[in-house]
């Protein structure tokens, strides 16, 4: 009864070509396949191994309506669905269909056993050209993590449910402060390292931001952003931005700080300052990362690209960066 990996996330969306476009053309995703039911219309689009299933049609209506476009299903690939199926169930989860379990907000987990190849189980076409032009880099190597946003208080009984329902195991947590402002999370992954979700909550008794107004325009809880692992993060977003992928900006005292901080990567400063890429270490090593901006009506999900060079963490330093940096886009965008 082990989640052994993710197998698809399924995104529900009231504009499927569009973004399908956006992945396949701005972020590099393969458009492999195509369904149609008489309720949905979905596309299986892929890159490393990560695979996401675009969907619109009655079938997400209830869905976004409240939440907007947005992460509907984590499904997970398992050694024995029957099985983990009974352990979250034991550990409260609510079921959702025959083989899905509620996970948060209206988000569900599938469970799948390990042989799926195309998943959820659609009367899939393949799509001509699929993979798009040979010669081009393709940046995108696979799911780092996931970041969801809960409810206020809400952040110890759900890792706890993961623990108990899937055999996750809590890796780190952090508390950030920035002015008035305050959030919480944890890091929680299962026992192969192969699925991270970093949880995250508001603090009540504080100034609302950027994660109050998530819940808001969300209607409740969600996955907030998918973070990509890439290979080289410099040339990944100077590639996207030229495709339309727009990015969150870093104000320049950050790296005139970031010099003194981490000295020893001088001589990339000038490459991080034009593509706004944050960095940070631990013990093990370097990381860099970025969001993007949100491409959905509502502002909701949106994408993290990051870059590790031996780092495990998240890039402890940082975490305050990136929220002032999402703080001030909500500001500009209001």
């Amino acid at each position: 009864m082990t989640v052994l990996r993710i197998g698809h996330i399924e995104i529900y969306t009231s504009d499927r070509e569009s973004l399908v476009d956006y992945f396949a053309t701005a972020l590099d995703f393969a458009h492999v396949a195509r369904a149609r039911t008489g309720n949905a219309e979905s596309s299986l689009l892929e890159r490393g191994d990560v695979r996401l299933v675009v969907t619109e049609g009655p079938i997400a209506a209830e869905f976004l309506e409240r939440h907007g476009d947005g992460v509907a299903d984590i499904a997970y690939l398992c050694d024995d669905v029957d099985a983990t199926r009974e352990r979250a169930l034991a550990a409260g989860a609510r079921p959702v269909g025959v083989n899905a379990v509620a996970a948060f907000g209206s988000v569900r987990h599938t469970l799948l056993p390990e042989s799926t190849r195309y998943s959820p189980a659609l009367p899939w076409t393949p799509v001509a050209g699929g993979p798009g032009p040979a010669n081009r880099v393709r940046h995108v190597q696979a799911l780092d993590h996931i970041a969801v946003v809960l409810d206020a208080g809400d952040l110890a009984e759900r890792v706890a449910f993961y623990i108990d329902a899937f055999g996750f195991e809590r890796y780190s947590s952090e508390f950030i402060e920035v002015g008035r402002q305050a959030m919480d999370s944890i890091v929680a992954r299962n026992a192969a390292g192969t699925v991270t979700f970093t949880f995250l909550e508001p603090v009540t008794g504080r100034d609302a931001g950027q994660l109050d107004a998530f819940l808001e325009r969300n209607g409740g809880a969600g996955v907030q952003h998918l973070a990509f692992l890439v290979d080289e993060i410099v040339p990944a977003v100077r590639d996207f931005r030229v495709r339309g992928v727009e990015f969150l900006s870093t104000p320049g005292a950050y790296y005139d700080a970031l010099a003194e901080r981490l000295h020893e990567m001088a001589p990339e400063i000038g490459d991080l300052r034009d593509t706004n890429v944050l960095a940070d270490r631990d013990e093990w090593g370097y990381l860099l990362q970025l969001f993007t901006r949100s491409p959905y009506p509502r502002n909701t999900l949106f994408y993290e690209l990051i870059q590790r060079r031996g780092a495990r963490g998240f890039g402890s330093a940082n975490i305050r960066a990136l929220y002032e940096a999402v703080e001030r886009d909500r500001i500009i965008a209001e």
